[in-house]
């Protein structure tokens, strides 16, 4: 007798950990799954991005730009960050500990009142808008208000899109919510170069693409709801009565929303301010408490950043936040189970990815970046606009690895509910990278690059802090594995990049497409070759090896 039952519980213990690596792995598997799709998603954004950009480097470009990031703020508040965070955890233990019947009443309830909230927010930022239209002063802020109300209703779509998407992340679906932003994209590759070139003027062409915003949002909200739908996951929105998670959820989102806010803010901030010190034919000067001081910006910056912005984005979009969305649900399901070993067994190796990425991806598009940037060099963007859009994107780069460890870091404290020490550090860093800001611009050897130069050191300290909080909480993550992977990434990098200098020299007579077309690639073999001739476990663990899975078995 008690040999069977001694056999029973090994079989049990054994079973039990063959469906704990299988659950592990299908989470880690979805990661390049989720990566492979949204590359093609940000291959699309790119495509987007650079008929806009093309339009020109103007003031009335930088209006647009301006005003497409009010509704892009809350889709990178909800739809990559707090909605998301605090929704993800309630839900999947909701649906662990009572079942999939209360998980879809809980998802309903959530719909219908994030509803009511943005509409109330629609309607009065639709207000405002339109009131301060009235108010007298130049035609390019006169415009910069009527792009801001055409694409305002984007955020009511977006962040009911985020929703559902996390409630198909959380039940292991990930394909459209990957493939959503790809809709997005398509819509204004339509508007940007096809549509606008068939008008004359630049405020009606950017207008057009204006309205594009808006169509896409529609489409993917409605695309999504059908998915749900046919999925069974869905059921008809209803204010009342109030779900018990609702409570947990807004605990959660309060602190979440606060911190990613003060992050996400800044870069819309980085925006006003650009806007505000760049030199017009109105005023080149800037009045503070008597003194006049020149305008440090030309026209056009907010374009020349912008178009900065979405290279050192692109990488982060495909790898980081991909890692981080997919490996998100598996922490939260270890984290309501108390399973500390195998949660922190998970953030170690997402950490070690992260840091893989980032390093590689940092280090590739700063020795890259002039003739990466010479892409957007076409219609109306000059080449003086890309070699500067360039320098921009160097200093954001410099911080490539912080930005895609924090996305780690920061789902590893919202998957164990303390969403609290994120908000502090967010909030006291958020001052850190005004201060920053306003004081590498005036720096003539700097100038826009202080856009990107705060926002590395400003994630660099953040990173190195939550990693030492985190610690704190959990306990050793394994950090020789960590400054392991650090190390043998750094030497890879190394050698990609002597790789890549030495190619560079040899083709500077070709032109940058050709640079491209050679660099990437042999950077890429190097950069891998270096990982596998130092037997780097993370190579293994990203492309799926079946040796690595059995290590891990």
């Amino acid at each position: 007798m008690e040999l069977c039952r001694d056999l029973i519980i090994i079989f049990a213990m054994d079973s039990k950990t063959h469906n704990e690596h299988k659950e592990r792995e299908h989470f880690f598997n979805a990661a390049k799954l989720v990566a492979v799709i949204t590359l093609i998603s940000r291959i699309f954004g790119f495509v987007r991005d650079l008929g806009i950009t093309s339009l020109g480097a103007t003031r009335y470009n930088d209006a647009f730009g301006l005003a497409f990031k009010i509704p892009n703020l809350f889709r990178r508040l909800f739809g990559e960050g707090a909605l998301a965070s605090a929704f993800v955890p309630v839900f999947t233990e909701v649906h662990e500990k009572e079942g999939s019947e209360k998980a879809r009443l809980l998802l309903a309830n959530a719909f219908a009142l994030l509803a009511v909230f943005l509409a109330v927010l629609l309607v009065i930022g639709e207000l405002g808008f339109l009131i301060y239209s009235f108010v007298p002063g130049p035609k390019d802020r006169q415009f910069l208000m009527l792009v801001a109300m055409i694409m305002y209703p984007y955020m009511f779509t977006v962040c009911l899109l985020a929703l559902c998407s996390a409630a198909l992340n959380a039940r292991g679906h990930f394909v459209f919510p990957a493939f959503a932003p790809v809709l997005f994209n398509i819509f204004g590759i339509i508007a940007a170069w096809w549509l606008a070139p068939l008008l004359d003027v630049l405020q009606s062409q950017l207008v057009l693409v204006a309205f594009s915003v808006v169509i896409a949002g529609i489409v993917q909200l409605a695309a999504v709801l059908w998915l749900l739908i046919r999925s069974r996951m869905f059921y008809w929105p209803r204010v009342k009565p109030v779900e018990p998670g609702i409570k947990n959820i807004l605990t959660l989102l309060g602190p979440v929303l606060l911190g990613l806010g003060f992050l996400q803010f800044s870069e819309f901030f980085q925006d006003v301010v650009a806007w505000n010190l760049t030199t017009t034919e109105h005023s080149s000067t800037l009045n503070i408490l008597g003194w006049a001081l020149p305008r440090p910006l030309t026209e056009g910056v907010i374009v020349r950043v912008g178009a900065a912005r979405a290279f050192y984005q692109f990488p982060m979009g495909v790898l980081a936040i991909s890692l981080g969305v997919a490996v998100f649900p598996l922490l939260s399901r270890y984290a309501s189970r108390g399973d500390i070993p195998n949660l922190r067994d998970a953030i170690n190796r997402a950490i070690r990815l992260s840091l893989v990425e980032g390093l590689a991806t940092g280090v590739g598009l700063f020795v890259l970046a002039e003739p990466i940037m010479m892409i957007y060099a076409r219609r109306k963007f000059t080449m003086e606009d890309s070699m500067q859009a360039a320098f921009v994107l160097k200093m954001y780069v410099i911080g490539m690895w912080a930005y895609c460890s924090y996305q780690i870091l920061a789902r590893a404290f919202y998957a164990c509910k303390d969403t609290k020490t994120p908000l502090k550090v967010s909030c006291a860093l958020a001052v850190v990278n005004l201060f920053l800001l306003l004081a590498l611009i005036w720096i003539p050897s700097i100038g826009p690059g202080a856009f990107g130069l705060s926002t590395s050191i400003t994630f660099m300290i953040n990173a190195f802090i939550l990693m030492y909080l985190l610690r704190k909480r959990l306990g050793m993550l394994g950090g020789r594995k960590i400054l392991a992977c650090l190390v043998r990434s750094v030497i890879a990098c190394v050698v990609m990049a002597a790789a890549i200098y030495f190619l560079k020299w040899k083709l500077s007579q070709a032109g940058y497409l050709i640079i491209l077309g050679s660099c990437i690639p042999v950077g890429t073999i190097v950069f891998l070759g270096a990982l596998w001739i130092m037997k780097s476990p993370e190579l293994f663990e990203f492309i799926g090896s079946i040796k690595q899975r059995k290590q891990n078995a």
